[in-house]
Parts: structure tokens; sequence; C-alpha cells
């Protein structure tokens, strides 16, 4: 809660829904007539048919746009809601905050009577994204101490089909991939303001390796070495959408 009540500040601006993952997500609660939104933030992502969201944290709380669902604030470890309360549950990147995962899943497959719908990132492939791998290995190695693999996630689950969801050229979500093709956003404070890995590591571990950055796109270094992703329409730097009907 206290990462989000930091950079909080600023994510309904450099987080926007993107309306391509949003239709991914969708399309994941299937039929559900009534969806719980677990770990909410601004409320990102919630279908129509959300009745209630649950967020810690007070100042995404008070971004959430007029006319979203009702807010409880609380924690995903412990909801305090009836069994069965919707038909189903989702949380979008948000379980590697959990404070303990078991008791964040319990809660998902306790509150749902459906089915569960989870975004998260394998951190197997995430790690080797151009901007952790080149530039920011050891925030990297700081952000892969709270990473959660995919394959236990879905053993939490009792079960789930894991889809692949890639990521467009021009996301409209500032999330840690989102400017794969776009290298110059991430030399912008504002857009890591809005990305947890930045909020949550040193600027004397940072800096170093923005700089290279800032130096291999102003000398065309990085246009070199990255050409293969220059045209390309979407990536696969390992988010992961797993659903497990209940």
């Amino acid at each position: 809660m206290a990462t989000y009540d930091t950079i909080g500040a600023t994510y309904a601006d450099t987080r926007r829904p993107d309306p391509r993952i949003a239709a991914t997500i969708h399309q994941a609660l299937g039929n559900a007539a009534s969806v719980i939104n677990v770990g909410a933030g601004t409320g990102s992502y919630e279908p129509p048919r959300t009745v209630l969201a649950v967020e810690p944290s007070s100042v995404m709380i008070a971004q959430r746009p007029a006319g979203s669902a009702p807010a409880l604030e609380a924690a995903a470890e412990s909801i305090p809601l009836a069994d069965n309360s919707a038909d189903a549950a989702m949380a979008l990147l948000t379980v590697h905050h959990w404070s303990d995962l078991e008791a964040g899943i319990g809660e998902l497959r306790r509150i749902a009577r459906q089915r569960i719908v989870i975004l998260t990132f394998d951190p197997d492939i995430n790690r080797r994204f151009w901007l952790l791998e080149e530039y920011l290995p050891e925030a990297a190695a700081l952000d892969g101490t709270r990473a959660v693999a995919v394959e236990q996630l879905a053993a939490l689950l009792g079960g789930a089909r894991i889809e692949t969801v890639p990521v467009p050229h021009d996301c409209t979500d500032g999330f840690l991939a989102a400017f794969w093709r776009r290298p110059e956003a991430y030399l912008d404070p504002e857009v890591r303001a809005g990305i947890s890995l930045f909020a949550q590591t040193s600027e004397k571990v940072l800096q170093p390796g923005l700089a290279r950055l800032s130096d291999d796109l102003s000398c065309g270094r990085w246009h070199q070495r990255h050409a293969d992703l220059l045209h390309r329409e979407a990536l696969d730097a390992g988010y992961r959408l797993l659903l497990a009907d209940l």
C-alpha cells in the first residue's frame, strides 16, 4: 500500500487502460454477470459489470473516475466479504505486491463463484526485456525478489489456463514494458513515477543505467542494437492472463 500511496498520485495519467488489453480481459471474464476487482487501483480495465473494487490505497481510490463501482479499502489477503460474493474475481498486475500470496489467492477463490482472472507477468521472460537486461540489471534483481512464477499461481488456483498478452507498440497503459518500442519514454520522470519498479528502486541504482540509455539513444546505438523491434506491432514481454474456473 505504501508503494501506491507514493506512485498513485499520477497513476491515472500514465496508466490509462489499453483498449486491446481491455478486450482480452473482458473476454476472459466470460459470461460473469458480477465482478469484484481486487487490487483495483484507479479502476483500469473494470468492465461495467463490476460490482465492487477492493483496494488498500486511499490515494488510488481517490482517483477512480466518477461512476466507477464502489471501492472498499481493504487488502487482498483479508477481504471483508461473504463467500461467493460475485460470479468472478479479477486481479490485474497486483499479485506481486501482495504480502501473502497464498492468502490472497485463497480470498479470490472464496469470494468468486465461477471464475478468477489474473493478469501477471512471467519473471523468466520479463527479466530478459531489453530495459532490464541491458540497462537496469540491479533493479531487475531487486524486482525479482517479489515476482511470482506463473506456474505457482496456476497451482494455487487449482489449475488455470494461461494465455499470452502481447504488448502493442503504442500501448496506452504505461506499465514496465509498455514502451518497448518507445525507449525515450523511460527517460521521462512522469512515466517512471507510474511504474512500481522505478518507485521501489533508489536513484543511485537507476541513474547509471538511465544515463547509458540516454547516451545510446543520442548516438543511435539503441536503434542499431534493436533494429528488429522498430517495425514490430506487438511484443511478448512476459505478460500472462490466467483463467481459472471454479
